[in-house]
């Protein structure tokens, strides 16, 4: 095996069980506190993260087991290094696999020909909401406020919304049908709820406009949102 060859695989991040362990290994002494550290235990730990430099070369360095010593000193302390370490390994792998275009907050769309354009020329991927609304009309501004908090916990789904006098669509949607809440996925209308502040309660909140759509199966998974819990929920 070429020098060049020995040198990609150290650098890139293993997927196979040793490959885990050298990772985790590494995390680990870059996540703690080494000011701290006890010279000794910084030298174990710093032989762990490199396991094969400098008393040792190429694949049987990086590929040995791990001994008593460093098993002990990984249990010490662990949990919250571990959940940081599974949470970002589950981040890179979403990097690696989402695809199509992210967005942040709610686009106003001003136009019937800014409507069309963003349904037609939007990623194929992409989810888009659009909530037409008209000012003065119940719920849609309770609506709007909604939109606003859903768009940055699905920052892949594109919220957008447009008021019905400015669409050159007021005698279509009347007051008597708005809010309204469109949903179109490349090109195609996957959902059209009218006056949809009747399927909510008097008094609703974005989590209730969330269970909405997700009854319908039109909000993807949210990014994260298990891990984040499970956090919260240790810290609680």
């Amino acid at each position: 095996m070429s020098d060049r060859l020995l040198d990609m695989e150290e650098s890139t991040t293993q997927t196979g069980p040793k490959g885990v362990i050298n990772d985790w290994r590494r995390f680990k002494l870059e996540s703690m506190d080494q000011e701290n550290l006890p010279p000794a235990k910084k030298e174990l730990l710093r032989q762990m993260s490199s396991p094969g430099k400098p008393k040792e070369d190429g694949r049987s360095g990086l590929n040995r087991k791990m001994s008593v010593q460093e098993y002990e000193l990984l249990k010490e302390e662990d949990e919250g290094c571990l959940k940081k370490y599974r949470k970002r390994c589950m981040q890179e792998m979403h990097d690696k696999l989402s695809f199509g275009p992210r967005f942040e907050g709610v686009h106003e769309l001003d136009s019937g020909e800014a409507f069309l354009e963003v349904i037609e020329k939007e990623h194929y991927s992409t989810v888009v909401v659009v909530h037409i609304y008209k000012v003065g009309v119940k719920g849609c501004e309770e609506l709007n406020n909604c939109l606003d908090c859903l768009a940055l916990e699905y920052p892949s789904v594109k919220f957008c919304r447009i008021d019905a006098v400015s669409s050159g669509a007021a005698e279509r949607f009347s007051d008597e049908v708005l809010p309204t809440l469109l949903v179109y996925k490349a090109g195609d209308l996957l959902g059209n709820f009218l006056a949809c502040t009747q399927h909510l309660t008097e008094e609703f909140f974005a989590t209730d406009v969330e269970a909405f759509l997700n009854s319908y199966g039109l909000l993807p998974e949210k990014e994260l949102a298990g891990m984040e819990d499970e956090e919260e929920n240790d810290v609680e």
